[in-house]
């Protein structure tokens, strides 16, 4: 199933967590929950021009929360941890 890259990555995920891992060459992206690892890496090459070695996801369960006195859950997201090839960056603008 060929997707466009734009519709498999939703955004790069700027967090604590994340900006540790940019030293290892390793980028976190918010993807969409049934996009799987190959739909991920070839997105990832095709949008920033780079060469990807590794895919890690994990699905991230959502938050239960509150809208006046009814309870809700926020919904489910997928998060994918890109390793790059040695030589390869996404430049992340400040």
């Amino acid at each position: 199933m060929n997707r466009p890259p734009s519709d498999v990555i939703r955004t790069l995920l700027r967090t604590e967590k994340g900006t540790r891992a940019l030293v290892d060459r390793k980028y976190l992206f918010a993807v969409d929950l049934a996009a799987t690892k190959p739909q991920i890496k070839r997105a990832v090459e095709e949008l920033f021009k780079v060469k990807v070695t590794k895919v890690t996801t994990a699905v991230v369960q959502g938050k239960p929360r509150r809208v006046g006195f009814r309870w809700g859950y926020e919904p489910d997201w997928k998060r994918a941890l890109v390793t790059l090839a040695e030589g390869s960056k996404i430049e992340v603008a400040a």
